[in-house]
């Protein structure tokens, strides 16, 4: 387990300067929309990996509501931030795509609207952790909001095909068919998404670790102050 904890940080950069390789060497650039286009395999590798850190988050949330493990809190805690993190960067990259598509920097298109709903939800809970104190019934709150906020993860996903939305399917798009034309896009697409959920996995456990650490010294603390 250390030998794999040692070395897991050098496989998420291998990975990623494979994916950086494919992105900016390899795969063809995208006939309509130009080189603009590459920003797609951040996008959409960023959102992925923070659908799965909020999913994490609820997971957690409901283990900790059901036993009470403090072990599943912290990781529910620490997905929230990495998931924001991730989140963060769908929301930045994804203007900087727009802005030369649709000629806007914003559109309040549902899933981009669903998406900042997202955000803001699990904004909420690093704020009600960080500001609540260290209440078990702040832990409490935010896992209930770290399980309901999940729900809207399957809203952006339809949301292109039931709201008549301007953002593009581009795995499957409203044709039936792929977006990605070249079997090179979807190659590339893939490994830049498995390096972006390992490195969230990693920044995960990372903050998890730490977590552990802040509750030890805390802990310490507390046993000084009744000596």
């Amino acid at each position: 387990m250390p030998l794999l904890a040692a070395l897991f940080p050098w496989a998420v950069l291998v990975l990623m300067l494979v994916a950086q390789w494919l992105i900016f060497v390899v795969v063809p650039t995208e006939a309509q929309m130009g080189i603009v286009q590459r920003i797609f395999y951040f996008h959409v590798p960023a959102a992925w990996a923070a659908f799965l850190c909020f999913f994490v988050v609820a997971g957690a949330s409901a283990v900790y509501l059901w036993r009470g493990s403090r072990a599943a809190d912290r990781l529910a805690h620490a997905s929230a931030e990495v998931g924001v993190l991730f989140c963060t960067l769908v929301l930045v990259t994804g203007p900087i795509w727009a802005r030369p598509i649709w000629g806007v920097w914003w559109t309040w298109d549902p899933r981009l609207t669903m998406t900042v709903i997202l955000w803001a939800i699990y904004a909420g809970y690093l704020m009600l952790r960080a500001f609540g104190g260290a209440d078990e019934a702040v832990a409490r709150y935010a896992a209930v909001l770290g399980i309901v906020g999940v729900l809207d993860i399957p809203v952006i996903r339809v949301s292109v095909r039931l709201l008549h939305g301007i953002h593009p399917a581009v795995l499957t798009n409203k044709e039936g068919g792929s977006g990605l034309t070249d079997p090179m896009m979807r190659t590339t697409l893939y490994v830049a998404s498995l390096a972006m959920l390992l490195l969230g996995g990693w920044l995960v456990a990372l903050r998890v670790r730490t977590g552990r650490l802040e509750a030890e010294v805390a802990g310490l603390r507390r046993e000084l102050e009744h000596v």
